[in-house]
């Protein structure tokens, strides 16, 4: 529950400081993270402890790996705010005539069902803004993604695998190396183009 808290913490942080940069964080959004951080405590202590849940490496100037890893933040937001949601307890009906409620829509944080249910709507609300923007903006990176996640499942002690895997390399080497190269030339190229960049005429 605590590492769930950081990384709520650690949402908004980022997300106030893109806010700072590019203004694209709704006002809605913004005042939503800061009410379920009243709700998702934790000692300031552990909030700056110099550990945050999502160390973004560093890819100055590599847009592509910068989008590739955003759209992997995304989609650990996707699955931790999901996760946060089946947390929360499920409201019980009071019995007729009772004005007690039950302890089962007490939940774990103290809190009654009716701040419970505001929590699971700014959470799902929070999801949804996610969703929408790996949806709209991050398709691509999300297949590329689904295809690194699939090298994982390749069978290493399947002898048809090994036979076809060593079968392939050779081209596979080449692809690898070319896309390399072809970085490095597109390097050069630019240092060129500003070397003869022509002066402006006075």
């Amino acid at each position: 529950m605590v590492a769930t808290a950081k990384a709520v913490v650690c949402l908004s942080l980022w997300l106030i400081v893109c806010q700072v940069r590019g203004a694209y964080i709704p006002l809605k959004m913004n005042r939503t993270i800061n009410n379920l951080l009243q709700h998702y405590k934790i000692p300031q202590r552990e909030r700056f402890d110099g550990k945050p849940v999502f160390s973004i490496p560093p890819l100055a100037g590599k847009m592509e790996a910068k989008r590739v890893f955003m759209g992997g933040v995304l989609e650990t937001y996707e699955k931790l705010l999901g996760q946060m949601l089946k947390e929360l307890p499920t409201p019980t009906p009071q019995t007729a005539g009772s004005n007690k409620i039950p302890a089962a829509a007490v939940t774990s944080r103290g809190g009654e069902v009716g701040a419970g249910e505001d929590v699971r709507t700014e959470l799902s609300y929070i999801l949804k803004m996610v969703q929408e923007l790996k949806k709209h903006r991050y398709q691509e990176q999300e297949k590329l993604l689904q295809e690194l996640r699939a090298l994982k499942h390749i069978q290493m002690d399947n002898l048809k695998v090994q036979s076809k895997a060593l079968w392939e390399l050779p081209w596979l080497y080449e692809e690898a190396s070319s896309l390399y190269d072809i970085k490095m030339e597109r390097r050069r190229r630019r240092r060129q183009t500003r070397r003869v960049k022509p002066r402006p005429s006075a």
